[in-house]
C-alpha cells in the first residue's frame, strides 16, 4: 500500500435519478486538502451544509446508508464511498442537490470509470492504515450476522450470504486485492425481492427503483392479480406469476452477484471508519445495520489505540545496520542507543533499541531494580530522529544533530532489561536551514513508553568524522 494521501486530480460530476426518491440528482467529486477525509455538502439547502462521513453520523441502515447533520440528510452513499476507498482516496469533498446520491445502475462502476478518467493526486501528509493486530469481532445476537477483522498484510474481504429462498439461498464472494476492485466487485448491482417492494412502498421508498437499475429476485409466487399490480406500479410490462427467477434487463454478471454486492456495500459501510484499514474482513449475513456498528466498533477501537506501534519483524533485514548507524551518528559507547533502523519514509522513521541487563546506566538506575532512565529513552528517541535527518544530506557524516528544544515530554512505561524499545520519529515541518521539528512516540510491543516533541539543529562538524 502506497503511504502517501490521495485526492482527486480534477472534479467530475454524475446524474441520475435517486433510488428512493425518485428525484433527479447531481453529485459532483472534487478534490479535498490532506487529512481532510470525505465530506458531502448538501448544496440545494439554506448554508450549504456539510456532514462529514464518519460512522457516527449514520442515521438510518433500512434500505442504505443514511449519514445526518441537523436537518440536513444524504442518503444511499455507499456505493459512492465504496469507490473512493477501493481507489485509495483519502481526501474528497462530495456535493449533492438533494437527499441521495443518484442509483445510476445500481453499482459502482461509473464512480470507478470516472475516478479512473480524472486520476488520482499524491500529497505530501502520510496515509494513516490502521493495522489490525489482534481479533475483533461484532455479532448480533437476534439474527447471528456477524463481522470478524484478522490481522493480515493487506485488506482484503470475505463474505457470506444466506437467504430463505429457493433462487438465492447461500452465496460467497471475495476480494483478496483492493487492485482488483474494478473488474471483480465494482459491476455488481444492489438487489431486492418481489414480496419486499410492496413494504417499501408503502414506507415512501424505492420511487426511483426499476428494472435497469436494481435486480430484483422473484422467488416466491404470488396471485397473478397482486403481481400484476406491481408490474403497473414499477412500470413495467405483466409476466407470469408461475415463472420464477431474476427479472431484469440486463443479465447477471456473475452468478454471486448478490453476494459481491454486499462486499461492495461492506467497503462503502466501512469508509466511514475514516482510514485505511489493514486486516482481512469475514463477513456472514452482512448489511448495513451490523455494518455500521461494526463501523462506530472500529472507530472506537482506532481512538483507544490512537498511536499504533509499528511492526517489528527482527527476521527482516534492518534499512540502516549497525555499521551504518555508526557512520552517521558520531555517538560511541555507552552513549550509541541505536541498534538499527527497520523503517524509514519520506518524513518518519522507525529505530530499535535493545536494552539488556550489561547495560552500562542499570549499574547505577537502579541496582536491586534495572530501569532505563527517561532522559536516555528521549535520547535513544532523538538519535533516531537524527538518522533521518543526517540521511537527507549529501554529506552526512560530515554533520551532526544537537538539541534545540524538547516538549511534551511523557513516560508511560518502565523500559527493563530485556525489553526492546521501538521507536518511531516523524518530521512536523519539513526540514528548513538545518532546523528539524519532530515528534516522536517509544514503544515496548504494544504498549506507548514514552512520546515527546522535539527540535534538533544540524550543524556541519568542524572536523571530520
Amino acid at each position: 500500500m502506497n503511504n502517501k494521501q490521495k485526492t482527486l486530480n480534477g472534479s467530475f460530476s454524475l446524474f441520475g435519478k435517486g433510488l428512493h426518491t425518485g428525484l433527479s440528482l447531481t453529485v459532483t467529486f472534487n478534490p479535498a486538502p490532506e487529512n481532510y477525509g470525505y465530506k458531502i455538502q448538501r448544496i440545494d439547502l439554506p448554508g450549504e451544509p456539510i456532514i462529514d462521513a464518519v460512522a457516527e453520523n449514520v442515521t438510518e441502515t433500512t434500505r442504505g446508508t443514511v449519514l445526518s447533520k441537523g436537518e440536513a440528510k444524504v442518503s444511499t452513499v455507499e456505493h459512492a464511498m465504496a469507490a473512493l476507498f477501493a481507489s485509495g482516496i483519502d481526501n474528497c469533498l462530495m456535493q449533492v442537490n438533494g437527499p441521495e446520491f443518484p442509483i445510476l445502475d445500481g453499482s459502482a462502476i461509473q464512480y470507478v470509470q470516472n475516478i479512473e478518467r480524472i486520476g488520482l493526486k499524491e500529497q505530501n501528509a502520510e496515509k494513516d492504515v490502521f493495522i489490525i493486530k489482534s481479533k475483533i469481532e461484532i455479532t448480533d445476537e437476534k439474527t447471528g450476522n456477524s463481522i470478524i477483522i484478522l490481522p493480515d498484510d493487506k485488506f482484503s474481504l470475505n463474505v457470506l450470504v444466506h437467504y430463505d429462498s429457493g433462487i438465492l439461498y447461500n452465496q460467497y464472494a471475495t476480494l483478496e486485492d483492493m487492485e482488483d476492485f474494478k473488474e471483480e466487485i465494482a459491476s455488481s448491482r444492489t438487489f431486492v425481492f418481489v414480496r419486499e417492494l410492496e413494504p417499501l412502498l408503502a414506507a415512501g421508498l424505492i420511487k426511483g427503483g426499476d428494472l435497469d437499475n436494481a435486480i430484483v429476485i422473484y422467488e416466491r409466487e404470488m396471485p397473478q392479480e397482486q403481481y400484476n399490480r406491481l408490474a403497473d406500479i414499477m412500470g413495467v410490462p405483466h409476466m407470469d406469476a408461475k415463472k420464477l427467477g431474476y427479472l431484469n434487463h440486463k443479465p447477471l454478471v456473475w452468478n454471486n452477484e448478490p453476494a459481491r454486492h454486499k462486499l461492495l456495500d461492506i467497503i462503502g459501510d466501512l469508509a466511514l471508519i475514516g482510514k485505511p484499514l489493514q486486516g482481512r474482513i469475514i463477513a456472514t449475513c452482512p448489511g448495513h445495520t451490523i455494518n455500521n456498528k461494526f463501523a462506530r466498533a472500529m472507530r472506537k477501537v482506532i481512538r483507544q489505540h490512537q498511536i499504533q506501534a509499528p511492526i517489528y519483524n527482527p527476521n527482516s533485514e534492518p534499512v540502516m545496520d549497525v555499521s551504518r548507524v555508526r557512520r552517521l551518528l558520531p555517538h560511541r559507547f555507552p552513549f550509541m542507543l541505536v541498534d538499527k533502523v527497520i523503517e524509514m519514509g519520506s518524513n518518519y522513521i522507525v529505530g530499535i533499541k535493545n536494552t539488556t541487563a550489561n547495560e552500562p546506566f542499570f549499574q547505577g538506575h537502579f541496582p536491586e531494580e534495572p530501569v532505563m532512565p527517561g532522559v536516555l529513552m528521549i535520547e535513544a528517541m532523538s538519535q533516531v530522529g537524527g538518522l533521518m535527518v543526517l540521511n537527507m544530506l549529501e554529506e552526512p557524516e560530515l554533520h551532526s544533530t544537537y538539541f534545540l528544544k524538547i516538549d511534551k515530554v511523557a513516560f508511560y512505561k518502565k523500559v527493563v532489561p530485556g525489553d526492546t524499545l521501538v521507536f518511531r520519529v516523524e518530521l512536523i515541518t519539513p526540514l528548513r536551514h538545518g532546523i528539524a521539528m519532530m515528534k516522536g512516540y517509544g514503544f515496548v510491543g504494544e504498549s506507548l513508553a514514552v512520546e515527546a516533541t522535539f527540535t534538533g539543529q544540524i550543524t556541519k562538524n568542524k572536523t571530520e568524522k
